[in-house]
């Protein structure tokens, strides 16, 4: 099931996407609310597709918890960006933050900070948090996961250099696009990850390279603070990693989800 979040005659609301009735084409089921409140009760009215904006189909309400180097062909290129590194492909999750007034949603700008001379987009697979979770054991850990979107990570890599840590590098506001939708039933085992730029293929991954799995990702962040319902987790990005400059169009598609679009200014 995708579910929607959407501004339509200047009024926000949530929809489960619907082939139309007349086969016309996708329509938004309005639900009366956010259906990790509210459930799944609809209002009865249908929305063609086309004539509403989807906007960020979630807006974490405490956080976004972020996974490094969960991809080892990534963690091997980015030695080389770090000058000469010799991380290694983590034992356990490395985990870092965004703030949530970094997320923006599909079509809209990732606006280039001033003070950043080299950013860099990082496709990824995000996870939903749907339930308050604390020490969540691996084997319940997909129990308070709601779906799955599409992230972009993304990086002032110059800053991220720079700084020795990550949180302003990857916090500036527009720095965590999310959409199109959020798919409630994925296949995670080999979901493909794809990244293009001005249609050109950047990055190639698939959720059957993860270091760590969503459900290990799951479990081991809420050992280490509690998961909010609308809490987003990126769980990392497959190599490829590179520049975003203005006038670029960035794509991350997942099968099964769709493609997140944003221009870059």
């Amino acid at each position: 099931m995708k579910i929607a979040r959407f501004r339509y005659e200047g009024e926000l609301g949530f929809a489960v996407l619907d082939q139309a009735e007349d086969g016309s084409g996708i329509e938004l089921v309005e639900l009366i609310g956010d259906p990790m409140v509210t459930g799944y009760d609809t209002t009865g009215r249908r929305i063609p597709l086309e004539d509403a904006r989807l906007v960020a189909p979630v807006i974490p309400r405490s956080k976004v918890v972020c996974v490094g180097k969960n991809y080892a062909d990534h963690v091997e290129e980015m030695k080389h960006v770090t000058g000469g590194g010799t991380a290694d492909v983590p034992e356990e999750p490395l985990l870092f933050l965004k703030p949530n007034t970094s997320v923006i949603g599909p079509d809209d700008q990732i606006v280039l900070p001033t003070i950043a001379e080299r950013v860099e987009h990082e496709g990824e697979l995000a996870v939903v948090i749907g339930a308050v979770a604390k020490e969540v054991p691996v084997e319940r850990a997909l129990e308070v996961v709601f779906g799955f979107t599409c992230a972009n990570d993304v990086s002032a890599r110059d800053l991220q250099v720079k700084d020795g840590q990550w949180a302003r590098a990857k916090g500036f506001d527009t720095f965590c696009p999310l959409g199109p939708v959020i798919e409630t039933d994925l296949d995670l085992a080999d979901a493909t990850v794809e990244t293009r730029v001005n249609g050109e293929v950047r990055q190639h991954g698939s959720t059957a390279q993860l270091v760590h799995s969503v459900a290990d990702i799951v479990s081991y962040a809420s050992h280490a603070f509690t998961l909010l319902p609308g809490d987003v987790i990126l769980t990392g990005t497959p190599a490829g990693v590179g520049p975003l400059v203005a006038g670029d169009t960035v794509e991350v598609e997942i099968a099964g989800i769709g493609i997140l679009r944003n221009t870059v200014v």
